[in-house]
């Protein structure tokens, strides 16, 4: 080794105690020091990535660093790692209404648009709650049992021993919330597999409706009550269709503004406000138009109100909450969850009595669609429908992946089907055999898709 790399290095002038009798040279920068590596490219240190695996790359860095076109880049790489989100199911609506009306023209007609936003609100409701369980990678059969029971006990409370209608509405949706508990106890508590569980709460809480019903089985209820107007009343202001459509836009951007400046201040990458305009953009194109067309007949309905503010409502739940995590930690690992401190038996009970609660608001929404209670409630295709929008529109039945605005969008194109079919006068049972190939669909599209993803690494 020379004398000039084993001498002592003098101080500089800088430097405590320096003489400035030997200035320091310069030390060759290193990669490191070049600046921030390119995107998507691995530290300096790293071992090399197999030729083929597909670098995961943040989104909001492209856009950032390379605009619109990084992010285009990124969108193609997230579809063919087979992370789909809600991409097929927005197509499908697309597809579905733009067949539904070249084929007739009342299809998107102030109408039907408005009939559709309060038929999606019954079922809907049932399928939020069912969007819960299936993030644990579970499923509830009881969810049409239930809708129905909280209808008969509605109509009993209220009709039958003249309990004050708020009195019997709340009784009527902690029905719901008490067999959900039930299930949850014997499904997290005892260990009983939660199809077996629920298939049993299936019977019983059927049977449980049709006893309290009695022989005559069917319940007019109030045509001026309560129950009645959350499918009958609309806000006549055009007002106030204007500002629900405004309330959703801002909501929106208010909170993915406020998300980006939180991460900003973290010190992550978060989107650029173009960004968040241009998505805000793209929401107001579709909420405004909406709201016009309402307008055009009798107003904003107040099912879907409570529908859109049930699930907005729920997805903060999901997203912005420790319960939320706790739920969506537990469909990826339960393991790994009860490692972590999670108490999984009060997640997953706390799960299904969320699902029966929610159940029990759609029950008495679709009761309100018949102003009656009857033998035939929670029956039919119900619960196929409920848990098929829940899958149509996004959610796993793997677990671990989905939101509360699949069932928005899942339910949505069920009864856009239902809709453009009954406009075309087609029987009953194509209604039901097409039903089940979108429902199969959205599973086979689910399928490959996780497999998609294990492939590239992603699952």
């Amino acid at each position: 080794m020379s004398a000039e790399q084993t001498s002592p290095r003098k101080a500089s002038p800088a430097e405590p105690g320096g003489t400035g009798a030997v200035p320091l040279a310069k030390e060759p920068r290193t990669p490191r020091d070049s600046g921030p590596p390119a995107v998507g490219a691995p530290a300096v240190g790293a071992p090399a990535p197999a030729p083929d695996a597909i670098t995961a790359v943040d989104p909001r860095l492209l856009v950032r660093e390379q605009g619109f076109a990084g992010y285009a880049a990124e969108f193609a790489r997230r579809m063919r790692s087979g992370q789909l989100g809600s991409v097929p199911v927005i197509v499908g609506l697309i597809v579905i209404w733009t067949t539904f009306q070249s084929l007739n023209s009342a299809f998107l007609s102030a109408q039907n648009i408005s009939n559709i936003s309060v038929d999606i609100a019954g079922t809907g409701l049932i399928a939020v709650g069912v969007v819960f369980v299936l993030l644990l990678g579970e499923i509830d059969l009881s969810v049409g049992s239930v809708s129905g029971l909280a209808g008969a006990a509605f109509g009993v409370l209220n009709i039958t021993h003249g309990v004050p209608e708020w009195l019997a509405l709340i009784l009527a949706v902690l029905s719901g919330t008490a067999a959900g508990l039930v299930h949850g106890f014997f499904f997290a508590r005892i260990g009983v597999p939660a199809f077996v569980v629920t298939m049993a709460g299936l019977l019983v809480w059927n049977g449980l409706m049709l006893q309290i019903l009695g022989a005559n089985g069917t319940i007019n209820l109030d045509d001026s009550g309560l129950v009645a107007k959350l499918t009958t009343y609309y806000f006549s202001d055009i007002a106030a269709a204007y500002g629900l459509a405004a309330a959703v836009v801002a909501g929106y951007f208010l909170a993915a503004f406020l998300g980006a400046r939180r991460r900003d201040a973290a010190g992550v990458p978060s989107r650029p406000l173009s960004e968040l305009l241009l998505r805000t953009a793209l929401l107001a194109a579709v909420c405004f138009p909406v709201a016009h067309l309402l307008n055009q007949y009798k107003g904003l309905p107040l099912a879907l109100v409570i529908f859109v503010t049930v699930v907005a409502g729920t997805d903060v739940v999901l997203r912005r909450t420790a319960f939320g995590r706790r739920v969506f930690a537990l469909g990826g690992s339960i393991e790994a969850s009860r490692r972590a401190g999670i108490d999984v038996a009060g997640v997953r009970t706390a799960v299904f009595a969320i699902a029966g609660t929610l159940a029990a608001m759609g029950g008495l929404m679709l009761a309100s669609k018949i102003n009656a209670a009857n033998q035939g409630a929670g029956s039919g295709d119900l619960l196929m429908s409920s848990i098929a929008a829940a899958v149509i529109g996004g959610t796993s039945l793997f677990g671990g992946r989905g939101r509360t605005w699949s069932a928005l969008l899942g339910v949505l194109v069920i009864v856009s089907i239902q809709k453009g079919l009954q406009l075309e006068s087609i029987a009953e049972p194509v209604k039901y055999m097409i039903t089940g190939g979108v429902l199969l669909a959205a599973v086979v599209i689910d399928s490959v898709s996780r497999r998609t993803q294990k492939a590239a690494g992603r699952a």
